[in-house]
């Protein structure tokens, strides 16, 4: 049977980083994600920007549907040209009391004359306002850091996809290994059967016919495990139809592996021998391994 085409799952791990440019103002956005039961944003933005997060938070649930992110803004001002002003009246009272004429300082005078506090000040660069402008050119740098975190998260999905994949194939394999175990054959199951009924009869020589047919039925219903083996086999097609969906499926992946696991233990438990009993702990093994990746599925 030809393998089928698995579309490109998300992980829910992942980081990025972009930076803009806008009228004299410089930032970046850092975005951090990592596993989640549902979609968690946490947000960080300089005071004064506080009007960034409700749109911000809108455009990160538009495109992640699982994960904890955390997403922040740094913003860097640029140093522009300070005003720089000078206190003449002090400069010319200090310089009249050196013993030399104001006109005949030295640099070395004149150096340590401006070093005084207060005598030269420098204005400080006025900071940045988030002008309707500037909001459109963060949040398109702010699409362009989830573009890239997306990214990321598809690079990583593809490599949880082909670990799930050969994981489905083992399962496959001792599904099938166990459907054609020599104990499953008819003659296999009727002698053990005959030697269990025996059994019954040598603990209760007293045992009536009818209740020793209830006890027969009972254990030819407790060997049975053709509906284990139908059920994995259901859900195998399951999973095969979550790795094509092309969506987000990490919940339904995870409640499917559940199911998985139950008929995993049921059939360990029914296991009649040792072959069936080998290829049963294969299964589960398989299927813990499984959900490891399935953990980090989108």
């Amino acid at each position: 049977m030809a393998e089928r085409q698995t579309a490109v799952l998300h992980s829910m791990t992942g980081f990025a980083r972009a930076q803009g440019h806008e009228a004299g103002v410089s930032w970046h956005w850092e975005a951090r994600a990592v596993n989640g039961r549902g979609l968690d944003i946490r947000m960080r933005v300089p005071s004064g920007f506080e009007a960034l997060d409700p749109p911000a938070r809108k455009t990160v649930s538009q495109a992640l549907a699982r994960g904890n992110v955390s997403l922040n803004l740094h913003i860097n001002t640029e140093r522009a040209a300070a005003a720089v002003a000078i206190n003449d009246a002090a400069l010319e009272a200090l310089a009249a009391r050196l013993s030399a004429p104001p006109a005949g300082l030295s640099v070395q005078d004149f150096a340590a004359l401006l070093s005084i506090r207060g005598m030269v000040e420098v204005g400080q660069a006025e900071a940045p306002t988030l002008t309707p402008a500037l909001t459109k050119a963060m949040l398109a740098t702010l699409d362009a850091t989830l573009a890239q975190l997306i990214a990321v998260r598809r690079e990583e999905g593809q490599r949880l996809g082909d670990a799930i994949s050969a994981h489905l194939r083992d399962i496959a394999e001792n599904v099938t290994a166990i459907e054609h175990a020599a104990s499953r054959t008819p003659q296999a199951l009727r002698e053990r059967l005959q030697q269990q009924v025996a059994a019954l009869r040598d603990a209760d020589a007293t045992l009536e016919p009818e209740r020793l047919y209830q006890e027969a039925a009972l254990l030819a219903t407790r060997a049975d495990i053709a509906e284990e083996l139908e059920r994995l086999r259901a859900h195998l097609a399951a999973a095969n139809d979550l790795l094509s969906a092309g969506e987000p499926v990490g919940r339904r992946f995870d409640f499917l592996l559940q199911e998985f696991n139950r008929e995993a233990n049921t059939l360990c438990a029914k296991a009649a021998d040792i072959e069936i009993t080998r290829h049963g702990l294969a299964l589960k093994a398989a299927i813990d391994q499984m959900r490891e990746q399935v953990q980090n599925i989108e």
